[in-house]
Parts: C-alpha cells; structure tokens; sequence
C-alpha cells in the first residue's frame, strides 16, 4: 500500500507540474508578462505556499523557529537539490535578466536575512522591513516586464485587436490550468512524502537517529518535490525561464515572504547552531550558484553534478552529525 501511494503522489506530481506550466505560459502572455517573472511570481509564489502556511500555523502556535529551519532547508534544496537534479536532466540557457536582476535579488535577500539573524531574533520591525522590500521588488519587476512585452508586440507587429483575441480565448484556461496544477502538486507531494516516509521507517526500524534521518532526506525532499517537478516540466516543454524563475523566485518569497509575515506574527527565535552552520550553507550554495550562473551562457549537467554534490555533502554531514561521528 506504502509503495501504491508513493507511485501515486509521483504521478500526480507529474501531472501537476504540466498543469502548471501549461497554465503559466498562457497566463504570461494573458497579463504581458514575460515567462520568466511568472516563474518568479505566480509559480513560484504558488509552489512555496506551503512553507508560507506551516510557517504562520507554527508560530500562532507558539513556534515561530520552525519557519526559520523550514525557509533554510527550503532555499538549499532549491538551489543545490532542485537546480541540480533539472539541469543534469535538461540543461538551461540562463536569461540575461536573471543575471541581472533576480539572482542579484536573490543574493541580497539571503545576505539580509543572515545579518538580521545575527542577533538571535527577526524581530517586527525587519519582518516589516523583509516583506515590504518584496512588494516594491514585485511591482518593479511586473512593470518593467510589461512595458518590455508591450515594446516587442510593437516590433512584430501585431494589433491589439489579435492580442486580445488571443488573450480572451487563453485566459480562463490557464487559470484553471493553475489552480488543477497547484492542487496537484500539492496533494501529489503530500501522497508521495507519506508513502515514503512508511517505506523508509520500515527500512531504518532498527536505527535510533531515524526521525533525524528521515526528516533531512525523505521529507525535505518531499516539501521540495512540487519545485523540482515544476522546474523539470518547464525545462523539458523548453519554457526555461520559468525553470528558474521558479527557483529563485521561491527563494526570495521564502525570505522576504514567509520569514518576513511569521516574524510580523511573533519573532522568531534563531539559534546558534543555524547561525553557524545551517545559515553558511545557505550562503555558500547561494554564492556557488553566482559561478554557475556567471561562467558560461548556459547552466549544463556539469554544472548541475556539482549543485547536486553540494546538497548531498550538506546532508551527509548532518546525518553524521546525528551518528555523533564529528
């Protein structure tokens, strides 16, 4: 039964994530809006909810800490797990705007987040602070994206009598296409983190560290399944931007977004242990994707071997950590 379920969830994850693509590419072109800031934006927003939703439940509950792990552990496997494991399967040509803009976004969004941590606390104020920095990023962003989709439709040509045609007849299809993708993705990762989590606790029975285990591998692979579908969907239908629009957009909304509201909710508690090892993983992934992105026009599966390495050294040292090997 463990295994049906597991089989399952893949499937509907698989089915989720074409959904998904196919729902944001025709919202793209709906709202003119490139498919790279809908990567950013709806897609990513969308795949990282999750996080967003166990983070705020947490801290109404008395316990806020659980978003800070939730949003690290998050951002490392986007990067070194999701990216990775994409491009060793369909290598992407990166976007010049991502170069530009978003990673740089990106990488201040990180760096904030570790000096405002360096106190202990993300208190209201920098939660404040986080989450409006996001909205004025989203605005900017949106427009900027729209004008320079305005200016190519006048270089090709085209009316806006065929524009709007076309946007009419797409536009409640690709919501619908949205919200069965995001569904999707959300019960398959479900379904598919519960079957393997059965699976996996009849395999370690006789390990005492297994919850610590399970937790760092099946689990967090499960709560980054719905990114990693999503990026290989869009990779493979050739819609690249919106691979790692994604990915990075998931990124920053994590810590602008789910950091920024739990600590407007009630601040959060960071401890020393994430401070000096968790959070420098964190950074050190976010700068080793800086030389992936900047050396070559193309992210290929070199690249992604070493992404994926990174992920893999990051919990391996956990698990033996746990062992109580170092």
């Amino acid at each position: 039964m463990d295994y049906l379920i597991l089989i399952l969830g893949l499937a509907v994850l698989i089915l989720g994530g074409e959904f998904l693509v196919r729902g944001a590419v025709g919202f793209s072109k709906k709202m003119k809006i490139s498919s790279l800031v809908i990567g950013m934006t709806v897609v990513a927003f969308g795949t990282s909810a999750p996080e967003l939703l166990v983070s705020l439940k947490s801290a109404l509950n008395g316990n806020p800490g659980i978003a800070v792990g939730n949003v690290i552990g998050s951002n490392i496997a986007n990067i070194a797990l999701v990216l990775g494991v994409t491009v060793m399967i369909f290598p992407i040509v990166v976007d010049r705007n991502t170069k530009r803009i978003d990673y740089p976004m990106m990488l201040f969004a990180t760096l904030l987040l570790s000096v405002f941590a360096l106190d202990g606390w993300f208190s209201l104020v920098e939660g404040m602070f986080m989450f409006a920095v996001l909205i004025f990023f989203l605005t900017w962003v949106i427009r900027k994206s729209r004008k320079e989709t305005k200016s190519k439709e006048k270089e090709n040509n085209k009316t806006n009598e065929e524009v709007e045609e076309y946007k009419e007849e797409a536009f409640w299809k690709s919501g619908l296409f949205l919200a069965l993708g995001f569904v999707g993705l959300y019960f398959g990762a479900d379904w598919f983190v519960k079957g393997a989590v059965s699976i996996a606790n009849e395999l370690l029975a006789t390990n005492p560290n297994k919850d610590v285990i399970i937790g760092v591998t099946v689990v967090a692979f499960g709560t980054s399944a719905p990114e990693l579908v999503a990026s290989c969907v869009a990779a493979f239908k050739k819609e690249t931007d919106i691979s790692i629009g994604n990915l990075i957009g998931s990124n920053i909304f994590n810590i602008f977004a789910v950091i920024g509201l739990t600590s407007m909710v009630k601040p959060i508690e960071v401890s020393q242990s994430v401070i000096e090892f968790d959070m420098l993983w964190m950074i050190g992934i976010t700068l080793l994707l800086l030389l992936v992105l900047y050396t070559g026009k193309k992210i290929g599966r070199l690249k992604g071997v070493i992404l994926f390495s990174s992920y893999v050294a990051y919990i391996t040292i956990i698990v033996l950590k746990v062992q109580g090997v170092f």
